[in-house]
């Protein structure tokens, strides 16, 4: 892969997993928010690696069955921080790459 490619494309990864982190979170909210509605399925998210680009595309579904777990859902809220806070960590890691490689070329 060439060096410009490699480097956009970990800007790409790391926009998709903001992305994919931010869905996560709002659909856990959504499913908190509906903790008591009756008959409610929860929504869930399915991730999958993108061909050729990088990163991950993320896509809703539902529950097979009725109901919500609280406990289920403060996980998935931590375990989408988490993935929010690598997302961007990753982003900040590579903006101070680029700035580096520009201070070099100069």
């Amino acid at each position: 892969m060439p060096a410009v490619t490699a480097i956009t494309a970990v800007t790409g990864v790391a926009s998709s997993g903001l992305r994919a982190a931010q869905l996560r979170m709002d659909t856990a909210a959504h499913n908190t928010a509906n903790l008591n509605t009756p008959g409610f399925q929860r929504q869930t998210v399915t991730t999958e690696a993108v061909d050729g680009q990088g990163g991950v595309a993320a896509r809703i579904g539902r529950a097979a069955q009725p109901g919500v777990s609280m406990e289920a859902e403060a996980v998935e809220q931590i375990a989408a921080t988490y993935a929010f806070k690598a997302s961007l960590q990753v982003l900040r890691t590579d903006d101070r790459m680029k700035g580096a490689l520009l201070d070099e070329r100069a």
